[in-house]
């Protein structure tokens, strides 16, 4: 199989600003203590602007890029593969957001709770490093179960 085309990898790559928009907030207690982390949610912007700017913004950009990407053959696989995996990324991680505001946030912001949501935030810098490098090197970033859903849902 060949390496899919630069254009290709590139936007790939912007489809994991997706779920790292919906990681970013698990990471409010760290960026007390390192600022630098700050900085890691600067390409987030624009995604996070559109979901809260426009009615209903996030679930928008989803059918979007479920309908015009994912279920559009015309698309090339890489970009519908990583695309897809992406959503279910963010699919999961707003799960874990809405866990958190009605179970673990009335608890109070108690050390567990605080580790936990670092635990979740480091994860999905971590996933989504790992997605972007394998973007850049032109190969699917295998995350197990999800990659497996993925190929199950393209093939």
């Amino acid at each position: 199989m060949a390496e899919p085309p630069i254009w290709q990898r590139l936007l790939a790559l912007l489809a994991y600003l997706l779920p790292w928009s919906e990681g970013v907030p698990f990471g409010r207690s760290l960026y007390g203590l390192f600022p630098a982390l700050q900085w890691l949610t600067l390409p987030v912007v624009p995604v996070v602007l559109l979901q809260r700017l426009v009615p209903f913004g996030g679930f928008l950009l989803f059918l979007v890029l479920f309908l015009a990407v994912v279920r559009n053959p015309k698309v090339p696989y890489f970009i519908r593969f990583n695309v897809l995996q992406a959503i279910l990324l963010d699919i999961v991680l707003v799960l874990l957001t809405l866990a958190f505001n009605v179970l673990l946030t009335p608890l109070g912001a108690s050390f567990a709770i605080r580790t936990l949501s670092n635990t979740i935030y480091l994860g999905t810098l971590v996933l989504v490093l790992f997605a972007a490098v394998q973007c850049l090197r032109g190969k699917e970033a295998d995350i197990p179960t999800v990659s497996e859903a993925v190929r199950m849902q393209l093939y």
